[in-house]
């Protein structure tokens, strides 16, 4: 696999009380997009977020997990053995916290930013409407970056912010596909140049539309 720095980086975030339905299409388009060549990017939580770390796993490409706390207090604890397989498939696992320092409510939403910072676009497919993936997506918004939702079953919880997002303004995706042709990533790797120029023509973009980024 290329170096970190060369990969097209795609943050990957939702609820912790997941669906079958929100685990299964966050896991196979988060795949999707490992297979194009993308790193995704999340917080190792419970649900969705480990949805998205196996979907990477799947495809034996590049994921890097953003903990809430430090590497000596690690949580969930029910995650370590996919942290291990993290490690060990050649991703990272990251935090920004001192050792000894316990995850807190706050320190998870702090970290939040990190996850959208390191993004060319933010997907959200599962949340309530108050979820902590929407401070995730408010950071991206922030930063200009994109903004991906899932739409789901009008009548579950989990449907609630996808949909909010994307009455605001957010991309509707049904696929991964969606995602990388918005981002201009191609299904290929081509190194740190090709970043670079996915990095430089989502500027442009955003120079040229400022109301994108005050959505």
């Amino acid at each position: 696999l290329p170096h970190f720095d060369e990969l097209p980086v795609i943050g990957v975030v939702g609820t912790r009380k997941a669906t079958a339905y929100g685990m299964s299409h966050t896991r196979a388009i988060s795949c999707e997009l490992a297979q194009a060549g993308a790193c995704i990017v999340s917080g190792l939580a419970l649900g969705i977020d480990a949805a998205a770390h196996r979907g990477a796993l799947d495809a034996k490409g590049r994921t890097v997990a953003v903990l809430g706390g430090a590497l000596d207090k690690f949580y969930p604890a029910q995650n370590r053995s996919l942290m291990h397989a993290i490690l060990g498939s050649g991703g990272s696992v990251v935090t920004e916290y001192p050792l000894g320092m316990a995850p807190t409510q706050y320190s998870f939403l702090h970290r939040n930013r990190i996850i959208a910072g390191m993004s060319l676009g933010v997907l959200v497919t599962e949340g309530a409407r108050r979820s902590g993936a929407l401070r995730t997506a408010e950071n991206a918004l922030d930063y200009g970056r994109e903004v991906f939702a899932l739409p789901g079953d009008v009548r579950s919880e989990g449907s609630q912010l996808p949909h909010m997002l994307i009455r605001d303004g957010a991309q509707l995706i049904t696929c991964a596909g969606d995602i990388l042709n918005t981002l201009r990533i191609e299904h290929v790797q081509r190194g740190a140049a090709h970043v670079e120029q996915a990095h430089k023509e989502r500027a442009a973009l955003t120079k040229d539309k400022p109301e994108a980024a005050e959505q």
